[in-house]
């Protein structure tokens, strides 16, 4: 899974909505009297607390509650700097082939599966600490428009599909019952 770098400066918390740690109220606990955060809260933490710090470094520093969707795809395309996912250009030779022969000078990314995840962090992230579902800007459609057009574009460069994995149906019984004929 990927981490998200870590920004200097704390949040400064000029707004309606929470940004210092998330609290441990929904992490399961492992022993009576002690709470143990889950991995996903853990890095819904880590997650929340970095884009505060982006927030607060950001120039001006802006508060969350002015914070837009537009803000989201700037702090996405800051990540980007951090990706180590290669996506090819459509002037590469290797444009569309999951495993390239040889190396090549394209950029690496944020994978799309990892900025959806980080999305979907945030935006949980955003309503428990005292946002409100209409406002938030994690769940803006100019981002979900974006999420789909990095995920579309890296298919394409990488030639990998990102279809949605359906589930299995249950398994049949096999020679042990036949099944009754509907009632007619």
């Amino acid at each position: 899974m990927d981490s998200f770098p870590e920004m200097e400066s704390p949040n400064s918390g000029n707004s309606s909505v929470n940004t210092e740690n998330l609290t441990s109220s929904s992490a399961g606990t492992s022993s009576p009297g002690t709470s143990r955060l889950s991995r996903y809260e853990n890095q819904k933490r880590r997650d929340w607390n970095t884009f505060g710090q982006y927030l607060n470094n950001h120039r001006p520093p802006l508060a969350l509650s002015r914070c837009s969707g537009a803000h989201v795809l700037e702090f996405l395309r800051y990540l980007d700097q951090f990706g180590k996912t290669k996506v090819h250009t459509p002037m590469c030779p290797f444009y569309g082939h999951p495993s390239p022969p040889a190396p090549c000078p394209c950029p690496l990314r944020q994978a799309w599966g990892s900025l959806d995840a980080l999305i979907g962090r945030l935006r949980a992230a955003y309503e428990e600490n005292g946002g409100k579902s209409e406002t938030n800007p994690f769940g803006a459609r100019a981002v979900r428009l974006y999420l789909r057009e990095v995920r579309d574009l890296q298919s394409k460069a990488r030639g990998i599909s990102y279809e949605k994995k359906r589930k299995r149906p249950p398994p049949q019984q096999s020679d042990a019952q036949p099944s009754a004929p509907p009632p007619g």
